[in-house]
């Protein structure tokens, strides 16, 4: 920046470089190194129509940006318009910035099922339009949001009014924040429970918002957990789904979508959308609206609520959770029913064929006979423990039985075992423990004639000891230069390899799974399922055999304190085949997972690194007369030992009763730290890697800044002639109060980020034009300033007198211009670093600002406003920084003060501005301006 300051050391750019490209790392496997999308895209048969449902007067003068509509296609939505209605009414909430024309995928495909029942049933799908405001970073309309829909419930119910079947209540998808809406519904005091029996949230971050960015959002949050925490036992009649979208939503980590665990009841149910059956598919942040398989699971569930004798979704909580479970958890590839016969008559002329050995393999292709397989379990009890069979018959029919008749190799009825069987992409399963059953004597498989069909059915006996393998992770600082391996030489059908020590949300391996088979026969292909005992966020990868695949393995949810159970990696095999198992810790997705979990906090370390660095400036103002480089004063000052270690030893601290007791006398809020310690999403190097990775990225932040300003200077020397500032000699003009009122009354009477961004761009501007002068006074050695020009008219004045005279005058000339050069080199070094927290504050305000400007037809003023408050005093204070220079600062009598904040600040906006954003522009405006 001019000849006044010096570079930073080559060494220092190449570590911050480094970290820099660290962060990268992480940010490159979150948003690009995930699965491929293996959902189908769901298309309309025919042309969607959207129809306006007319609200009430006041209604719609109370919201005026808010709509309400019923979706329909061809035919259906012809015979709509008139709003007679005898389905079953669901209502779509749309998210962040989400159209209301998202709705198309649901209502489309429910109405090609109800065609296929001849509209016996049938669903009339709403959808709420939020003119797509962005609430995800703008909480202050997520009440109005709620109230609105409380809204549209009561009109919807009042369309279905003195209908044969009338509705008594309404079933809620959300998308997104659209979810959260729906469960902040029961925090309305006016609101009855029993207007919803059943709520189905796509991708919502349920725990916590994704970036808190304002008071409105956090509180919002705060709010809905709290009701629902200390009011779980009037939510017993509500059922909740919660599907999350897995690795490939960047947007929303999948640990945000759980529900808060409650204890009180089991009306909850999450899920990653990998682990549904018949989807084992991860979805992006959109496309979980549109994923046909995931749609298609959606509705199957819907039409297995009604109840036949309402004709609306079932009243009774055990069963929507049984039909959930059912579609969303274990599937057991049959229709679902809800009290299925205990006994199944085995009847037709079928053979009877008994099987005596310990493991057996029946291929079916064209066969005229049907058949039943028995296995006498009498000779297998005291060998085994367990029998495992698959069906690769993907069919809903019952397949496998057990039966109680002890005297004969027939039997007439039998239990009904396939109920217990689960589906998997290829085949159909069932594991069954003898010691639950002991009063079986057979097991029965069913083999129906087929024609047309070739598929295998394959039984086996085994020790549970056997086929279960412990194999320990490698440790996170092993770096992928270590590993564990197995090798499964067992001529099995099912393996469980445990995965010993992996229960944290930090770790990250690769497993390469190796198949190598005796012979070249065509085989059924392996399945690889990655199981996670404590959350429903399974993974399952289908591979050729034989093959070599490779299976990511981390987790959205860490294992809870009072968990035992451990991950376990289930391998469905050939027999005939070997399997080589290898594990690796995977560096690169370690920092994903960084990125993933506490990207929203890294502002917070980038702010606390700006402001350690300019407290530093202050100390060498004082120290040495002038204000160091931004670059050179980071490397200097920005330390993590100077923050973590009095963070670190609170949050031990606040292990202890009696600490917590004295912190809470104090009135001070919990540190942000322990908190995410309680959600098992902190560990204790995190804090020391985010600081690390806001520190490069605050450097080179600063070099962009630093580029970006003498970029502009240069432009504005080739377009205008440099002029010199006028400098003021009193605090408070005239012109300076009128700009400081003016832009107070537009914060107060529109958007306070408005106000705010027009002061960054006031000062933007100064700060540019303080660099073209610093420039324009530098050429002084070229002879073009008016310093070289004083000294010229100097000379030629005092050639006449004495010599001594005229070296003297020169002397003391050349000496005023270079203090002057020095002090608007060191003025604009403290204006760049002040502009650079600044600009931080316009960053974390603008979502406002974006929200106020995309509502601006509607209301000009911007209610309730997050950052009104702030911009009036950030006016306040930065019309008085942009006019002030080093050598006032130096003058200050409260400047040795003022160098000691920034790291009380630094320290407490890790403590309490992670979890809390909008904290940061507090923090910023508290930092030392009053010299």
């Amino acid at each position: 920046m001019g000849r006044g300051g010096c570079r930073p050391p080559a060494l220092a750019a190449l570590f911050y470089g480094a970290l820099a490209a660290v962060a990268l790392l992480g940010v490159r496997d979150v948003l690009f190194l995930y699965e491929e999308n293996r959902c189908s895209m769901t298309y309309m048969y025919e042309y969607p129509e959207y129809l306006k449902i007319k609200l009430p007067k006041k209604t719609a003068r109370r919201y005026p940006a808010y709509e309400l509509y019923l979706y329909g296609e061809g035919n259906y939505a012809e015979e709509n318009k008139n709003l007679l209605l005898t389905g079953i009414p669901v209502l779509f909430l749309p998210g962040n910035a989400g159209s209301y024309k998202q709705v198309r995928s649901l209502g489309s495909i429910a109405l090609r099922k109800a065609e296929d029942v001849d509209f016996k049933y049938h669903f009339n799908f709403f959808s709420v339009n939020f003119n797509e405001e962005l609430v995800a970073l703008y909480g202050g309309s997520l009440q109005r949001q709620t109230k609105f829909v409380h809204e549209c419930i009561k009109v919807i119910l009042k369309l279905y009014r003195n209908r044969e079947f009338a509705p008594t209540s309404v079933a809620i998808v959300g998308h997104s924040m659209g979810g959260l809406v729906a469960r902040a519904l029961l925090t309305l005091k006016n609101f009855k429970p029993e207007l919803i029996n059943l709520l189905i949230t796509q991708a919502t971050p349920h725990v916590a918002p994704v970036m808190p960015l304002d008071r409105y959002l956090t509180d919002f949050y705060t709010a809905v957990n709290n009701h629902w925490i200390l009011k779980a036992q009037d939510l017993r009649n509500l059922t909740t789904l919660s599907v999350a979208g897995g690795f490939r939503d960047y947007q929303v980590r999948s640990g945000l979508a759980f529900l808060p665990r409650l204890s009180q009841h089991d009306s909850a149910l999450s899920v990653v959308s990998s682990a549904v059956p018949r989807v084992w598919a991860s979805t992006d942040h959109l496309s979980i609206v549109w994923c046909k398989e995931l749609i298609l699971a959606t509705i199957r569930a819907f039409f297995d609520l009604i109840d036949e004798n309402t004709r609306q979704i079932t009243e009774d909580p055990k069963k929507r959770m049984s039909v959930l479970n059912h579609h969303f958890v274990r599937h057991p590839a049959k229709i679902f029913e809800e009290n299925p016969e205990a006994f199944t008559g085995l009847t037709g002329a079928f053979i009877w064929i008994t099987v005596k050995a310990s493991k057996w393999t029946y291929s079916v292709y064209n066969d005229s006979d049907g058949k039943y397989f028995t296995f006498p379990l009498a000779s297998h009890r005291k060998s085994y423990s367990h029998v495992y069979c698959e069906n690769s018959m993907l069919d809903t029919s019952s397949w496998i039985y057990g039966c109680m008749n002890s005297n004969s190799s027939m039997c007439l009825e039998g239990t009904d075992l396939s109920w217990r069987a689960e589906l998997l992409p290829t085949t159909k399963v069932v594991i069954l423990k003898l010691q639950d059953y002991p009063s079986l004597s057979h097991i029965v498989i069913q083999v129906p004639p087929t024609v047309g069909n070739k598929y295998t059915l394959d039984c086996e006996f085994f020790k549970e000891d056997s086929r279960r393998v412990q194999l320990p992770v490698t440790h996170l600082f092993s770096f992928g230069l270590s590993s564990s391996k197995i090798t499964l030489n067992s001529t099995g059908l099912l393996y469980n390899v445990q995965l010993q020590h992996f229960n944290q949300i930090y770790q990250a391996f690769k497993i390469y799974i190796e198949s190598h088979c005796q012979s070249l026969k065509e085989r059924k292909p392996s399945v690889y399922r990655l199981h996670i005992p404590w959350s429903h966020e399974d993974s399952v990868v289908v591979a050729k055999v034989p093959s070599s695949t490779e299976i990511s393995a981390k987790l959205h949810i860490a294992q809870p304190q009072n968990d035992s159970r451990v991950p376990e990696l289930n391998i469905y095999s050939s027999s005939d085949c070997q399997y080589e198992v290898i594990l690796k810790t995977s560096l690169l997705q370690i920092l994903g997972q960084i990125i993933r979990f506490h990207a929203g906090a890294l502002p917070v370390y980038v702010v606390s690194n700006i402001l350690l660095t300019y407290g530093g400036q202050l100390s060498t103002l004082i120290s040495a007369g002038q204000c160091s480089d931004f670059s050179l004063e980071l490397v200097r000052t920005a330390k993590p030992y100077k923050v973590e270690p009095l963070l670190s030893i609170v949050v031990f601290l606040q292990g202890f009763n009696w600490f917590r007791e004295i912190w809470e006398s104090l009135s001070l809020p919990e540190v942000d730290a322990a908190v995410l310690s309680s959600q098992d999403a902190w560990f204790p190097l995190v804090s020391l890697i985010l600081f690390l990775l806001g520190t490069g990225i605050a450097y080179w932040n600063g070099v962009f800044f630093s580029t970006s300003l003498r970029l502009f200077s240069s432009l504005w020397l080739t377009l205008f002639r440099p002029t010199v500032l006028r400098k003021e000699n009193k605090l408070i003009t005239p012109r300076r109060f009128c700009v400081v009122v003016s832009l107070a009354l537009v914060s107060w009477t529109t958007c306070g980020a408005f106000a705010v961004f027009l002061i960054y761009l006031q000062y933007l501007f100064k700060v540019i034009k303080i660099h073209v002068n610093v420039r324009a006074e530098e050429n002084m050695f070229n002879g073009d300033s008016d310093c070289s020009k004083e000294t010229s008219q100097n000379s030629s004045i005092y050639t006449v007198k004495n010599q001594s005279s005229m070296d003297s005058t020169s002397k003391a000339t050349q000496s005023l211009c270079n203090s002057t050069i020095a002090e608007g080199i060191s003025s604009l070094k403290m204006h760049v670093t002040i502009l650079n927290l600044v600009t931080w504050i316009v960053l974390l305000n603008l979502p406002s600002l974006i929200y106020w400007l995309k509502n601006l037809r509607y209301s000009v003023r911007l209610d309730p406003d997050p950052c009104r408050s702030t911009a009036i005093i950030l006016v306040c204070i930065l019309e008085i920084l942009m006019n002030s220079s080093t050598s006032e600062v130096k003058s200050s009598k409260l400047l040795k003060i003022a160098a000691k904040v920034p790291l009380p600040l630094s320290v407490a906006m890790l403590a309490f501005g992670r979890m809390h954003l909008y904290k940061d522009s507090l923090y910023i405006l508290n930092k030392p301006h009053k010299f």
